[in-house]
């Protein structure tokens, strides 16, 4: 067995560096996630106001998204990445220094908004050498670790070390130290993935070539019927991840008497379980079926799930360790939804680059319209409103899974078992 073939429990061993790169990385960029739109709050502005600044940062995560995909074909990962993670300490410094320093809110916009584009070139152009470096009947294991570092870097560390500096260094002063984490992040991973295979067809392409390219990305929704169903799929996914970090601290902080640091670990453990059960459903659905995982543990899952976050607190009130329960299950739901990831290029195997750009603008779109539906229903409907709307959009999603066609390699589905089994009785 050959270096790159090498692998532990899903885990590509000589992609391991690169793993903790991204889980370096998003724990900087993870810091804010549980108490800037608190803290925003805080500094004079309301709540529609923190849930836009949010909102404009998922759009603009959204459009470098979308282009990463295709542009990590084209100029080589490893250069996305590194333009990533440059722009995104150069506007962190700047959207601390005249945004929030000032409490300026037309450059908190603008300098937030255009960090926002710089992290997806960063997070999603390693899901190209992981595509390109690992067997596509092994992808679901091996995005499975990839979400699953995500989790360790974004939710966890990115949440349970503001927990104890914010009451030492304040807000502030905690996102400046997310800037060492995210500057560490790209220097392990410029070092580590710079002899790793990468694609090199799309090099040598005319500028038009590669404009066409890129535009595939977005010509594939309505040429690829399943890539489109996908597509809405993976919006929902992650509605209520992104949707619930900011709506429930100003739940459970304002309402119902948490602290910022209590909120923050009860988001921490929800990350935590992410970690396990991205692996786990990674694995499970190399041999259970990739969309099976998806609809009946992803889909339903997390509308039981979101449910429950919000009406387990509400319930039991100011009570931590009831308040870890439904955090656990959303944990673990969320996750069963990483087979998406295989899903697409599976789905466009001459393009796997504008089919992965597809899914990275779908995740991006969901980062976008998770905040964007708090904002429109929060002034009308509050908090549950918000909740229920996420819970009917994963009900729909359940029901567009059964309108993907997606052959699996290396799974046989049980129709694919039962025909076998007839053509030898015959």
């Amino acid at each position: 067995m050959s270096v790159a073939n090498k692998q532990w429990f899903g885990l590509p061993l000589h992609l391991l560096w690169g793993y903790i790169a991204i889980a370096v990385f998003m724990t900087g960029d993870g810091f804010e996630l549980a108490f800037l739109s608190h803290y925003i709050k805080e500094l004079g502005f309301s709540p529609a106001q923190a849930s836009f600044a949010f909102t404009l940062y998922g759009l603009a995560a959204a459009l470098s998204a979308w282009v990463s995909g295709v542009v990590a074909e084209i100029i080589t990962p490893q250069k996305t990445m590194f333009i990533g993670f440059v722009l995104w300490c150069v506007f962190h410094v700047l959207f601390l220094t005249f945004g929030l320093g000032h409490a300026n809110y037309a450059l908190i916009l603008l300098f937030y908004g255009i960090r926002g584009f710089a992290y997806p070139l960063f997070l999603y152009s390693f899901i190209v050498v992981i595509i390109h470096n690992v067997k596509s009947e092994n992808a679901s294991s091996a995005l499975g670790w990839y979400w699953a570092v995500y989790s360790i870097g974004i939710g966890v560390a990115g949440s349970y070390i503001p927990s104890f500096t914010i009451p030492l260094v304040g807000e502030l002063g905690t996102l400046w130290m997310a800037l060492f984490f995210c500057l560490a992040g790209g220097v392990i991973a410029m070092i580590s993935l710079r002899n790793v295979h990468t694609p090199t067809h799309m090099h040598n392409l005319t500028t038009k070539e590669k404009l066409n390219e890129l535009s595939r990305a977005i010509t594939l929704l309505y040429t690829n019927r399943s890539i489109m169903y996908s597509s809405m799929v993976r919006i929902i996914n992650t509605l209520s991840l992104f949707g619930f970090a900011v709506i429930m601290p100003l739940m459970f902080v304002d309402e119902l008497g948490f602290s910022t640091s209590e909120w923050l670990q009860v988001w921490a453990v929800f990350f935590f379980t992410t970690i396990f059960s991205n692996i786990f459903w990674g694995i499970v659905a190399e041999k259970m079926g990739w969309m099976r995982v998806v609809r009946w543990f992803g889909c339903i899952g997390m509308a039981l799930s979101s449910l429950a976050f919000y009406y387990v607190p509400q319930h039991f009130g100011h009570n931590f360790a009831m308040a870890l329960l439904p955090a656990i299950s959303l944990g673990i739901f969320v996750a069963a939804f990483v087979p998406m990831a295989a899903v697409f290029p599976a789905l466009e195997p001459l393009h796997k680059g504008a089919a992965i750009s597809v899914y990275n603008l779908s995740a991006g779109l969901s980062n976008f319209l998770a905040p964007a539906i708090a904002v429109v229903l929060l002034p009308f409907f509050s908090t549950i409103g918000v909740v229920i709307a996420y819970t009917a959009l994963y009900i729909i999603a359940f029901f567009l899974c059964h309108f993907i066609r997606v052959e699996q390699p290396g799974f046989e589905s049980s129709s694919d078992k039962t025909d076998k089994a007839v053509a030898r009785a015959s």
